[in-house]
Order: structure tokens, then sequence, then C-alpha cells
């Protein structure tokens, strides 16, 4: 192999710069000629590859006319990967203490059905400020955390609230219990107030006519008077036989008018549908009810923990005793509250309610 070189090598010292080019020009039709009739692109190993990169990046892109082993964005990559990677400059948001995101976790790993936009309140509620769902949402991805189901409601929602101060809403949903006659289906009627979410709830019967309806109208008009609302005066109901003519007319005389809905339209009722939702999904359907007075007991702590416990997504994540905070930007943040450090995660104590169904967390007192 010596011998093929070193006349080579006489030849190229002794030639001009013309000649140079001449003969690297004929090398590479002959080189381009005979990489024609392979078979197989050529395979070069480690050693070689090495050997190219030293030989070549000192010609820089000039190599770019001469190189046909392989193309030249191959060879620049061969070159970049023998170069000591730069680190890349952190940009964004500071990365979020990891109490804080230990804590995010704990919320969501407790409470499957809890969103992004519950955690959230769940958050401003301990007076953990500047922290918004799409943070939450970055936590809960990265440590393998799934989005918990949820519904989008109607636009015609959207309606509703600018009628909800002065809108109560009515509806009925059932529920089966255990007692010693067997399997029987008990009925609950409850009234919610849109604007304040405030929920009033008559105690379940098995005998849901007529005149069962009629009589919860005084209860609902006291309980109304308890809660701050003197006289409530529209009132939402759907097309229920249950609802007959003497429950609107004991309506009308406390001053409350009474507006049926269309036929099959549950999604103009939505505040109420949704909290039907709500007191099955995170309360009763974790129990087996064994009669009217049990049933009642579970309703009865679901509503404490409803009215007093719970943050409301409808209401900016506040409490139903707390004035709804607005938003200070469209992206979800959140005016800080007056508090602590955020940088500081204090300790959290869970409180409970029917045995761990229904939680929330306080600040442990110093």
């Amino acid at each position: 192999m010596l011998r093929l070189v070193e006349p080579l090598l006489l030849v190229l010292l002794s030639s001009t710069h013309d000649q140079l080019a001449q003969q690297v020009q004929f090398l590479r039709a002959e080189n381009r000629m005979l990489r024609e009739r392979l078979s197989e692109r050529v395979r070069l190993t480690p050693g070689e590859k090495r050997k190219l990169v030293r030989l070549g990046a000192p010609l820089g892109a000039a190599l770019k006319e001469i190189i046909s082993v392989v193309s030249f964005a191959t060879f620049r990559r061969w070159v970049l990967r023998g170069q000591p990677v730069q680190p890349r400059k952190q940009t964004g948001r500071p990365r979020k203490s990891e109490g804080m995101r230990h804590l995010v976790i704990r919320l969501a790993t407790e409470n499957p059905s809890w969103g992004y936009t519950r955690i959230v309140g769940e958050l401003l509620k301990l007076g953990v400020p500047n922290i918004s769902r799409t943070t939450i949402k970055a936590i809960l991805k990265e440590h393998g955390l799934e989005p918990a189901p949820h519904r989008d409601e109607p636009t015609w929602n959207e309606f509703v609230k600018i009628h909800a101060k002065t809108l109560w809403a009515c509806d009925f949903f059932t529920r089966e219990v255990l007692t010693w006659k067997g399997w029987r289906t008990c009925t609950v009627l409850f009234f919610i107030h849109v604007h304040t979410r405030r929920v009033i709830v008559c105690k379940p019967t098995l005998h849901p006519d007529q005149a069962w309806t009629a009589k919860q109208v005084r209860v609902f008009a006291t309980q109304a008077a308890k809660q701050g609302f003197y006289k409530p005066s529209l009132l939402i109901q759907d097309r229920d036989t249950r609802f007959g003519q003497d429950f609107r007319e004991r309506l009308r005389e406390r001053g409350c008018r009474s507006v049926r809905l269309p036929i099959c339209t549950p999604q103009l009722n939505i505040y109420a549908e949704r909290w039907i939702k709500s007191c099955r999904r995170e309360c009763l359907d974790h129990f087996v009810a064994f009669g009217e007075r049990h049933l009642h007991y579970l309703i009865k702590q679901y509503v404490a923990h409803y009215l007093r416990e719970r943050p409301h997504q409808g209401l900016d994540n506040a409490l139903l005793p707390v004035k709804p905070r607005k938003p200070n930007v469209r992206s979800g943040e959140h005016s800080p509250r007056a508090g602590p450090d955020p940088s500081h995660v204090p300790r959290i104590v869970c409180k409970q309610r029917l045995g761990g169904v229904l939680k929330h967390y306080e600040r442990k007192a110093a």
C-alpha cells in the first residue's frame, strides 16, 4: 500500500495549482463511477469516520465540492457530534418548588375525580397564589397523571348567568334504598340558587305525589329566608307531573313565579342537573343507603360540605360564604391573595366527612 501512495504524493508535490485542481476533478469523477457500480452504500467504521473528520474539518465549506463518500450534511453531523454540547439556557417561568409540586400531586392522587381547575381552587383556598391551571396540567402530566373526566356546559348557560341573581331552579332525583321490604326507589326534591349555588334539599320520600311536592314549598321558603333570600321571585322547573297546579299556586302565594321548561330540555336546567351529578359522584355513589333516614343523613353531610368546605369552579373557585374573586388575566391566573410567601408551603391537614369520602384541606394551626 505504501508503494502506491508514495508515487501519488510525489506527483501531487510536483504539480502546480491548476494541475492539482484537474487531478482532484479526475479523482472525483473516478470515485463517482466506482460508487455507482457498488451494490450497497459504503459503510464506514467509527475509526474511518474519525479519520475523515480529522482530515476534512480544516477544509470547512470547501469540502462540499470534494466529499463524495457521504453527503456534506452527514459529515457536518459527524463533526458536531465530537464537539462538547453547550448547555441550553433556561427559558420561561421558574420551576415550582418541590413542596408545592408534592402538594399538587397529593391533591390529584387523593382525589381522582378532581380536574385541573378544581385543584387550583383548593390551592387558592389554602393561600397558595400564582399557580395556574396550565401549571397544574404540566405538573400532573410530568408525573404521568391523566386529567379527570369533565363535561362541557351548553352555551345556553351564558344566557342563564345574566339572570342568575334572581333565578332559582328545582328538580327531582331518585336513589335506590334498601329497606326491610327490599329495594325501594326514594325521591329527593331540591332547590338551587343559580347565582350563589346555595342548595336547599327536602327530606327524601318513598311517596312523591303532588300533595307531598306542594308541601315542600313551605320548606323551600323557610330555608331560603334563613339563608338571606327573603322572597324568591323566579323558579324554573321541568314538566314533571309531580309539579302540579297546587305546587305552582303555593309558589305564587309567596310571590314566586314558576317558569315551566319545554319538554326534554335538561340543558335548560343545567345548574340543577350539575348538582345532581356532583352529589351522586362525590357522595352517593360510594354508599348503599339503608332507608330514607340514612339517605337523608348522607345528603345532609354532602350539603354541609358543599356549602362550607368545597370551592366552586363556577364562582371562580371561591367558597360560598366568600365573595367571588375576579381573575386579573384571561389565561386563568388569579390575583394573589395577601398571605405568606408563596414559595413556602405550610403544613396542610386533611379534614374528612363520611369516612373520608368527602375531603377538604386546611392549614394546620400553629
